[in-house]
């Protein structure tokens, strides 16, 4: 005789058999609402055939009355249509990159898409499109049989004119009423539009899941190709999809989808649409074949990218601009911008080393030419480092200083000012003002242009204090500067001339910018034209009409481009010289935190700036220097311009008919020491009056 079980042991088995019973019971009510709900949509498909089949025998004229086609949405079905992703180009035609929207559309026409997807398509969701009127009642019947057949909808009723006005359709409430409502509209739809154009709306309106709306959109998410180039089985498995796009999502529930491929296989065979050769040979590759694409979430040059979207939100609002289905033709040179990348990542290849960012502008024009960032160790940046970032400008700012000072008359050739350490401290309740050079050495007696070339900041700081901080920032705002420069309290600072106020690399290029092109400033522009979703090319905007205007005159802009161009070829920035007229400036700031050359031709000017994202980090030892300007700034500066034109005709900058009048000008008051030769006479500028007092200075500025 057997022991009896254990308490425990009969508690246990009493138990799971009280869980048995309680699963027993909710099968049966699941079955119970399955076969409920099965019978009332039955009944509803038979009460929707009988009120269609009523309307025949009398009341047409009342069903009719109860809908108008006007109570669709607008039907979108091609290019010209909406809403749909909007696509940015370079200047070659080839793709950049989608304006990223919630929704990923792209119409075509049906004429764009691969044969088998339209067989495929109608096999699967309505056998007897080309036969019915819009409703397909012996459909409708046959999927009421089946239903309740089975206890549960397994076949639908609706055709692919039914599911397309569902998709346009204003209300989404399920109700009898609106069923009736749809089935009318399906009906006058059949009426009014050929078959071919309701099959391709349907198929450019459906959700293939993964945010792909429309076909074209689909094949490129899960293909990588474009919808006329889609395989029977390619065809077959996303016709398969918007029944269930998740349940059959191909991407992380590749059986079940395959196995909803095969289905669809099976319903074109059984509708004549393929041989049983073709069947089998589909049906026995046991692959998907995926090749996810990313046309919709790659963007080839994300900082230029990122720049040209937020310009054409300005213009066209958010909402446009991300479903509006512009297309975007912009400025950028893919040579080019290969060549910036090349550049950076051929001198910076290190994963610790710091970002660099360049950009390249034509001063014909101002058309970007190039825009690219790279952050080693990082995939991407969403910040624009080239249009976004603002750092310190350090000595490329002195342009500005000279610029200004050439601009009053002031000959930079024999101005003289004494190489010293400087001090500067109006009164005894400011903070002192002590500047030295980049090396601590010195020059003692020497001209502007000479201390150009040696970039020397105690001659720059005493420039700048007598052509007045407000001088040199307007200069720089004339020259294409557009970010402020005064500090929180509104004030020009002494310290602007070496640099100390945050710019961003493009302000920097757009200046340099205008050098090149002989004192005449182009407007940055990143766009030529815009297509509007109906095809038209936008005029209103001005895209692609250059704005320039003359800020400086010729004779100003020549004579500080020769002196920058005596600085690219024994100068600080000899680094960048490769054998042509060439001129630029090279630029470091306080404790080696941003590096710049700052550089251009007659025909292309560039800007290049090196530092952490994070900011104010010293670049002590990058593959074991420190950086400044004339170190990687300059070399891949001269890279990149190799690349861009190296191989055409040098050309000169051209010398103007009239140059500018020298005056006799008298150096200020903090001067340092003593100087030769010294003029014979001194006066402040053509008007007389005495440089305004400076406010206080910043804490000390940065060097060259």
């Amino acid at each position: 005789m057997n022991p009896p079980p254990p308490r425990g042991g009969r508690r246990r088995s009493d138990d799971l058999e009280e869980m048995i019973r309680r699963a027993q019971k909710r099968r049966l009510r699941v079955q119970k609402r399955r076969r409920r709900h099965a019978s009332l949509i039955a009944a509803a498909l038979v009460l929707i055939v009988i009120g269609i089949l009523a309307a025949g025998f009398g009341g047409a004229a009342a069903f009719e009355s109860s809908c108008k086609l006007s109570d669709l949405r607008p039907v979108y079905t091609g290019p010209q249509g909406g809403p749909a992703n909007s696509f940015v180009y370079a200047a070659d035609g080839s793709l950049l990159g989608a304006i990223p929207a919630e929704k990923n559309r792209q119409p075509v026409a049906l004429s764009q898409m691969g044969p088998w997807m339209a067989k495929a398509t109608v096999a699967i969701e309505d056998r007897r499109f080309y036969k019915h009127g819009g409703v397909d009642y012996k459909g409708i019947v046959r999927a009421a049989v089946k239903d309740l057949r089975a206890g549960k909808v397994v076949q639908g009723g609706s055709t692919i004119t039914q599911q397309l006005v569902r998709n346009l359709y204003i209300s989404r409430q399920r109700t009898f009423k609106r069923k009736i409502k749809e089935a009318c509209l399906a009906i006058k739809l059949a009426r009014n539009r050929s078959k071919d154009w309701i099959l391709g709306s349907y198929m450019n309106a459906v959700y293939y899941g993964n945010h792909a709306y429309g076909i074209e959109a689909a094949a490129q998410t899960y293909f990588s190709r474009r919808a006329r180039k889609l395989t029977l089985d390619q065809s077959a498995l996303l016709a398969g999809l918007p029944q269930a796009p998740s349940v059959f999502d191909p991407i992380h529930r590749p059986l079940d989808a395959l196995e909803r491929r095969d289905q669809v296989l099976r319903a074109m065979l059984e509708n004549g649409a393929l041989t049983r050769r073709q069947y089998a040979s589909a049906v026995a590759d046991r692959q998907l074949h995926l090749f996810p694409g990313r046309l919709y979430s790659r963007i080839r040059e994300p900082y230029f990218f990122s720049y040209v979207r937020d310009q054409l939100i300005a213009e066209y609002g958010a909402n446009t601009v991300r479903t509006g289905g512009l297309k975007v033709y912009t400025t950028i040179d893919p040579r080019l911008q290969a060549a910036a990348r090349r550049a950076i990542v051929g001198t910076l290849y290190s994963r610790s080393d710091p970002a660099s960012a360049l950009v390249s502008i034509d001063p014909a024009t101002g058309a970007i030419r190039a825009m690219t960032a790279v952050t080693p160790g990082s995939e991407g940046n969403q910040f624009n480092l080239v249009a976004q970032a603002k750092r310190q400008a350090g000595s490329t700012f002195k342009m500005f200083v000279l610029a200004a000072a050439v601009n009053m008359g002031i000959n930079p050739e024999t101005t003289y000012y004494v190489s010293g350490p400087f001090h500067y401290q109006p009164d005894p309740y400011s903070p002192a003002w002590d500047v030295s050079t980049y090396d601590h050495t010195y020059l003692g007696s020497t001209s502007i242009e000479n201390a150009t070339l040696h970039s020397d900041n105690t001659v720059y700081a005493q420039l700048t204090l007598d052509v007045g901080p407000a001088k040199v920032a307007a200069m720089a705002h004339q020259l294409g500067v557009r970010s402020p420069l005064t500090t929180k309290e509104g004030a020009y600072v002494p310290s602007l001339g070496l640099g100390a106020i945050p710019v961003s690399p493009l302000d920097l290029a757009s200046a340099y910018t205008t050098l090149a092109a002989g004192g005449i400033y182009s407007k940055p522009m990143a766009i030529r034209k815009v297509l509007l979703g109906n095809g038209k090319e936008d005029t209103d905007a001005g895209w692609g009409e250059p704005e320039r205007k003359r800020v400086i005159s010729q004779g100003v802009a020549y004579i500080v481009t020769q002196i920058l161009e005596h600085n690219v070829q024994y100068g600080t920035g000899t680094g960048a010289y490769f054998g042509r007229p060439v001129a630029g400036k090279t630029g470091t700031t306080d404790s080696y935190a941003d590096a710049w050359f700052c550089g251009y031709t007659p025909n292309l000017e560039a800007t290049v700036w090196i530092g952490y994202p994070r900011g104010e980090v010293p670049m002590l030892n990058v593959h074991g220097i420190a950086v400044s300007g004339p170190t990687f700034p300059a070399t891949i500066w001269k890279s990149f311009m190799l690349s861009a034109i190296g191989k055409t005709r040098p050309v000169d900058f051209r010398v103007p008919s009239v140059l500018p009048t020298w005056h006799s000008f008298t150096r200020g008051q903090y001067a340092v020491g003593t100087y030769s030769p010294p003029p014979p006479t001194y006066y402040y500028g053509s008007g007389g009056s005495p440089p305004p007092t400076p406010p206080p200075p910043p804490p000390p500025g940065p060097n060259p």
